[in-house]
């Protein structure tokens, strides 16, 4: 048997990682300024983390969750109170797409509707109803399209307002911060407005804090960053575990449970609460979220001076940066030549910046001179 190529794959191989670096087969380094989608939050192989993990799976990694589980409770609490919110309620899954479908699932419980508003340059997942509220067709096949999706542009609330007040939507979706298309941030204005419509009309408002959540913006989700915002449903995941799957819904008080309502074979496994109460424990005792908005605000400011830049934008350590030229060539001397992982977008022009959140100044600094290096040399060929 082979694998199914679906992927299009670097000739590199990491086999061990440490902090935001990453050693490849033979043992070159790499700075890890991606984290793998932004899966790693709190730097790879921490010491509390691999303990954690380690001591859990040495003495139960799995039951069924027919039974109770004090690690889901120690997770929903420390969660409640590092993001706060401490009145939700969490249903604990395996990966983002599948906290989105939960959501999605939920919210038509919740008013009967099945229309659902996303936003152009959106990604929500790839299972059956996450494919279908992101607007890639190439992603969709034919038995994903299961309901009505209207896309709209971010920030355009005149459009989304005459869409909801017809009555007919279940819910509205959209990301704390767009990040596979391009690092695109809602405005505070927008999210107040669009959840005093959402509330009025008894629409279900979902925010994605799948890539934008977990302290990645320098607040411990990037809606907050608009003040008085409280989403019916938040959805969580990529930093949740450090690379351990395991996403979560973050839900209301409003929305009342119902036996059998939701369900999961694997989510909430006592490892994966394991990986997820580490990662909180080591943000609140390393202060990551706090690091994210310093560190990102420095980052931002030095990027912004390096040559050919047309545009640097994002907030804390989830970044942009936009050039008049398609990136490929950057993004592969950044790999080959100076040993460095950054992440792509959906726009040609723009790489994204998703390091852990424990970098220091001085990786921030080794990034921006990698980052000029690759640059010197890519322009250097284009005017050849």
């Amino acid at each position: 048997m082979k694998l199914f190529d679906v992927y299009p794959l670097y000739d590199i191989e990491p086999v061990q990682g440490k902090g935001c670096k990453v050693y490849d087969t033979e043992g070159v380094e790499y700075l890890d300024f991606y984290g793998g989608h932004a899966v790693i939050s709190i730097g790879h192989a921490h010491p509390h983390y691999v303990k954690m993990i380690s001591e859990q799976v040495a003495k139960l990694g799995f039951y069924s969750n027919s039974i109770q589980n004090s690690l889901q409770t120690e997770l929903a609490q420390k969660l409640g109170e590092q993001s706060g919110l401490t009145d939700y309620q969490l249903f604990l899954i395996n990966s983002g797409a599948e906290a989105n479908e939960n959501a999605l699932k939920l919210a038509s419980f919740y008013n009967g509707r099945t229309k659902v508003i996303a936003f152009k340059k959106a990604f929500h997942g790839r299972t059956a109803a996450a494919v279908n509220v992101t607007p890639d067709p190439k992603l969709v096949a034919p038995i994903n399209k299961g309901f009505e999706v209207e896309f709209h542009e971010l920030n355009d609330i005149e459009s989304v307002r005459d869409s909801i007040l017809r009555g007919d939507i279940t819910a509205v979706i959209i990301e704390g911060i767009q990040g596979i298309g391009g690092i695109h941030v809602p405005t505070a204005e927008f999210l107040t407005e669009l959840q005093a419509i959402c509330n009025a009309t008894d629409t279900v408002f979902i925010l994605d804090e799948i890539q934008s959540g977990y302290g990645r913006s320098g607040k411990f989700f990037a809606y907050q960053y608009a003040e008085g915002v409280t989403p019916d449903v938040v959805t969580v995941a990529k930093g949740m575990g450090n690379g351990f799957p395991i996403g979560g819904v973050l839900i209301h008080p409003k929305f009342k449970p119902k036996h059998g309502m939701l369900g999961t074979t694997f989510g909430g496994s006592h490892l994966a609460c394991a990986a997820g109460i580490a990662v909180l424990d080591v943000m609140k005792s390393e202060f990551l979220v706090e690091n994210a908005a310093t560190l990102g605000n420095y980052m931002m400011r030095e990027l912004a001076k390096l040559p050919s830049v047309k545009e640097v934008r994002g907030l804390g350590l989830m970044v942009a940066v936009e050039f008049p030229f398609n990136v490929a060539a950057l993004r592969k001397s950044l790999v080959f030549d100076e040993k460095c992982f950054i992440g792509s977008s959906s726009e040609a022009n723009t790489v994204r910046i998703l390091p852990p959140l424990s970098i220091t100044k001085q990786d921030v600094d080794s990034l921006v001179e990698k980052m000029r290096a690759a640059l010197v040399k890519t322009l250097e060929k284009e005017l050849a």
